[in-house]
């Protein structure tokens, strides 16, 4: 079982940034996909953005030139960089893992058989 600590949330201004961590126990397999989720009260849970191997694979419309998801080797961490935050980026973020699977790095919530315990970001304007 592969441990996923997510970290970086909390408060910011519309405009701000935050940077949000997801610190993995362990990497069972070269061969890895993850990124981040998020979801708001009364609203469904929405694939953020993923990387894999070669580099980040999605970006959901609602962050694209705002958002940047990277993954440092080295120190097994995954990061999403949140600039100019809006109000509608309120939310509990997830981070999410898998390993040795070959098929597409999408944010398809059920390819993901490891998730953090979620932190949460408020913006508010």
């Amino acid at each position: 079982q592969v441990r996923l600590v997510a970290s970086g949330g909390g408060s910011e201004h519309s405009g701000g940034s935050l940077r949000l961590s997801c610190a993995a126990s362990k990497y069972p397999s070269s061969r890895y996909c993850g990124g981040w989720f998020r979801q708001a009260p009364g609203k469904e849970r929405e694939g953020v953005a993923t990387i894999d191997n070669e580099g980040p694979t999605l970006y959901a419309d609602t962050v694209k030139g705002r958002f940047a998801i990277s993954k440092d080797n080295a120190e097994d961490t995954v990061y999403l960089q949140m600039n100019a935050l809006e109000s509608e980026d309120t939310a509990t973020y997830y981070c999410v893992a898998r390993f040795g699977t070959t098929f597409a790095c999408r944010a398809n919530a059920v390819d993901f058989t490891n998730w953090g315990q979620g932190t949460q970001v408020t913006v508010s304007s």
